[in-house]
């Protein structure tokens, strides 16, 4: 829905979690919106707009490249990865999907989506098949798109489902294209997490696909889910809440213990308000969570029962574990990395 500069090293002043983070960097400045982030090679890849794709190298920080993929000015909000390249769409019609070799950085638009109502809200790559959510068509048919790739082949198709013709959104359901993590995926299971006057959950497997209605904060095209994680078949987790109300927290964070058929509201009241990316910690069960909107960065030890506001720092959009003690944020003309201790 609808230039590099040396890093910067600075402290934040930070509530009760103080004793455990340390040190937050910036890594990263430039004139650019990134909501889309990958970790490969120990380098922090990242799109965002002006056509730009590029990398930090994370044991060098002045290893860093940038290239602009286009000369139009682009807005890639969308990243993903299979074994030798990455993948990125702009979000406006048509929506272009370059192909980047990741060792040579050569990169080819190897298909366009020309229809009026294409806007690309993720993409999500299982193993070599990537899987691309758009904004529904005309007829609100849901818009499920997979790539298949391969060393010289590519191909692209509206995926079909064995229980469904045709599967169908609400007037006024989409998604929101915050941070490319309205898709999560654990072995053979594909979640999708729509938004707007209905916030629901789309699962997937084997190309049946079920869908099933949410508690979660909805009705108003700025209201829903923005963000999920999935730690296994059963434990998942979904954030968001309202773009227009950055401070409201209702009904804003969930989770599931059935693979996302029921959810449990959590927090409700009780949180730093509207989040845009959550992220299960490595090797945490679950228990372990971070979080992002643009006026917070916060943190769960409880299976996200509960959370505490680490970081009043404004204007990140994605987040990204690196490993158990090192997360990357990325947002409006920055990319940050945060070391915690436990």
């Amino acid at each position: 829905m609808k230039k590099l500069l040396p890093f910067l090293f600075s402290f934040f002043g930070i509530f009760t979690f103080s004793q455990q983070i340390e040190s937050f960097k910036t890594i990263l400045n430039d004139k650019i919106s990134i909501r889309a982030l990958e970790i490969y090679d120990n380098k922090v890849w990242y799109s965002g707009t002006d056509s730009k794709f590029g990398f930090v190298d994370l044991k060098n920080l002045k290893n860093q490249k940038q290239i602009r993929l286009s000369e139009k000015k682009l807005q890639f909000r969308t990243l993903g990865e299979s074994k030798n390249f990455f993948y990125t769409i702009n979000i406006e019609s048509p929506a272009e999907f370059f192909k980047i070799n990741k060792k040579s950085l050569k990169y080819e638009i190897v298909f366009r989506d020309t229809a009026k109502t294409a806007f690309y809200d993720a993409l999500h790559f299982v193993n070599e098949a990537g899987f691309a959510f758009s904004d529904p068509d005309k007829d609100l048919n849901l818009k499920l798109v997979t790539l298949l790739a391969s060393k010289n082949n590519y191909s692209f198709y509206n995926v079909g489902f064995t229980n469904h013709d045709r599967v169908k959104l609400k007037e006024g359901e989409a998604a929101f294209a915050a941070s490319n993590t309205n898709i999560a995926s654990y072995k053979s299971n594909l979640w999708i997490a729509t938004g707007g006057k209905s916030s629901r959950i789309l699962r997937m497997k084997n190309l049946s696909i079920e869908v099933f209605e949410t508690p979660f904060i909805q009705g108003e095209s700025s209201q829903g889910m923005y963000s999920i994680d999935f730690l296994n078949d059963k434990f998942g987790i979904a954030v968001g809440g309202d773009y227009t109300k950055q401070d409201a927290n209702i009904n804003n964070i969930a989770t599931t213990n059935d693979g996302g058929e029921t959810w449990q509201i959590q927090a409700s009241g009780k949180n730093a308000g509207y989040t845009t990316c959550v992220k299960i910690k490595p090797n945490s069960n679950g228990k372990e969570i971070i979080s992002v909107g643009d006026q917070h960065i916060s943190y769960s030890s409880d299976f996200g029962k509960t959370w505490t506001k680490i970081s009043d720092e404004k204007g990140f959009f994605v987040c990204k574990w690196v490993d158990e003690n090192t997360v990357v944020f990325a947002g409006n003309g920055k990319i940050s990395v945060m070391k915690l201790k436990f």
